[in-house]
């Protein structure tokens, strides 16, 4: 948060000072070595999403989706927001996101998981490397990558069902790629030095926060969280030069989603949704919901800290603790962190995380019900959260263990082992879901290329035969009980019905 300084300066710490010259010897070979094999080691998660984005040719459209394409064709993304605020929920911003890749029907769906990955994974790239020269930190060049791609790949696949998290775009843009674009809202704030800067910072908050309000009520949640922490905890945080203008922001960027959350709240579709999941009757802060939610949240909590992968955040995080140095005193330049509290810091991630998830676990119950316990992709708002909160709690780490000098080859060939067992522990998985996908695409386009057909020489009720994958919805799910979304599959194909079929055409 290097806000009106010309840089930032940590008192130097012990083994960052000038040594005598000596020869290389073993711990000047390391040196030497550590950009070449940290971006070596990088390419194991960039590998696992390069896997990720080629598979994501095999998604194809369903679940909400069906509904959504027929109306993008007819009225344009334009026609989407109007309905999502004046029917479905009130997300403006989520409808816009959402007509944006519905525009180029199976395309877009084909390219949604290699442009809002990259996306997420440029974004965490550059957010680290912000947040070391905040610390007044330098590291290897290919720490911060290894950093970011170690984060995106724990993110987006550790999850119990990566189908609903990342390649489900639906899903996606409300709970995956929608706390990334919170965290990126703070990286001008990190670049800012002068009063151009300040000024820029204060309007790229308050404008996310307004976006964000209107794209995630669970994302939004969290940052109030985090936000309303700064605030709070900003007097042990930031030096006193900055500390104002730190509070400044954050405050600006809570009343942005405070904005955003009214437009929302007060819309006719977010009506409509609380009387569809009748929220309007029954109260979220009612005792018997709250207790529910702290229930399912106990269970979700269960799912998440047993899942081992999630130690491969805190191995990159000590990669980078061993890694980073100080960059020492420079003339002219003046702190913006107060010396580094490594307890009060992890701290205020872990309850901060906990108190967001539980928080967003009640304001999603009265439409999930128990299943709230299964609904996977609403916990990535608050994942990221933990994810960056381990990759801390390792820095941490790690800057201890290369304080005390000892053992450091030891210590980093570990890290680097687990980061590299955790992403081989998510191939597989990942591997199966990929075949998964790959078969209901060949299905998909054989069904729809007969029922295009059928639907040119004007017929006007067809079969269908629904085709899901990782538990996504279809129509005529739960053999046939279901029937939604088949009126949405009928408008997509310009029929008046579409029936069950048990078997493709």
């Amino acid at each position: 948060m290097a806000v009106g300084a010309s840089g930032v300066t940590i008192p130097r710490e012990p083994g960052d000072g000038p040594r005598r010259r000596r020869g290389k010897g073993r711990r000047g070979l390391l040196r030497s070595w550590t950009p070449a094999w940290t971006v070596g080691l990088s390419l194991l998660p960039l590998g696992l999403l390069a896997m990720a984005w080629w598979l994501g040719r095999h998604v194809r459209p369903s679940a909400d989706e069906w509904c959504f394409l027929p109306i993008v064709r007819d009225h344009g993304v334009s026609g989407l927001i109007a309905k999502f605020y004046v029917t479905d929920n009130g997300r403006i911003s989520n409808g816009m996101l959402i007509g944006l890749y519905t525009k180029f029907p199976v395309a877009g769906h084909q390219w949604f998981a290699l442009i809002s990955g990259v996306l997420m994974l440029g974004l965490l790239w550059a957010l680290t490397v912000q947040l070391l020269r905040m610390a007044g930190q330098t590291a290897p060049r290919g720490a911060p990558l290894l950093v970011a791609s170690m984060i995106t790949a724990v993110f987006l696949f550790a999850t119990p069902n990566t189908y609903k998290t990342f390649y489900w775009p639906a899903a996606s843009v409300s709970h995956t790629v929608a706390p990334v674009l919170a965290c990126a809202a703070a990286i001008p704030l990190l670049r800012a030095r002068r009063r151009r800067g300040r000024i820029a910072a204060l309007a790229v908050v308050l404008v996310a926060g307004v976006f964000m309000g209107t794209l995630s009520e669970e994302t939004s949640v969290v940052a109030l969280v985090v936000l309303s922490g700064v605030v709070l905890l900003g007097r042990r945080l930031f030096t006193e030069r900055v500390r104002a203008f730190a509070r400044g922001w954050s405050l600006v960027g809570i009343a942005g989603i405070g904005i955003g959350t009214f437009v929302l709240l007060t819309s006719p579709g977010s009506r409509n949704r609380r009387v569809r999941y009748g929220a309007e009757t029954e109260s979220m802060l009612a005792p018997e919901s709250l207790i529910a939610s702290l229930r399912g949240y106990v269970h979700i909590l269960e799912t998440i800290l047993t899942t081992w992968q999630y130690v491969g955040a805190v191995a990159a995080g000590v990669l980078l603790g061993l890694l980073a140095r100080g960059r020492g005193e420079r003339e002219g330049s003046r702190a913006v962190m107060l010396p580094c509290r490594p307890l009060l810091l992890t701290s205020f991630g872990a309850l901060a995380f906990i108190l967001s998830g539980y928080l967003c676990t009640v304001i999603t119950y009265p439409a999930f019900g128990a299943r709230v316990v299964t609904a996977e992709r609403t916990w990535n708002d608050y994942l990221l959260l933990y994810v960056l909160m381990l990759v801390g709690a390792g820095a941490f780490l790690g800057r201890a263990l290369r304080l005390r000098g000892r053992r450091m080859g030891v210590a980093t060939a570990a890290a680097a082992a687990v980061c590299a067992a955790a992403v081989m522990g998510l191939l597989a998985p990942l591997h199966h879901l990929g075949q998964d996908m790959q078969v209901r695409a060949r299905q998909w386009d054989r069904q729809d290329q007969w029922l295009r057909e059928r639907a040119a020489r004007g017929a006007k009720i067809l079969p269908y035969k629904p085709l899901s994958v990782s538990g996504m919805l279809e129509p005529f799910g739960s053999d046939g009980r279901r029937i939604w979304p088949a009126r949405c599959v009928a408008d997509y194909y310009h029929l008046d019905r579409v029936t069950h079929s048990e078997r493709l055409p």
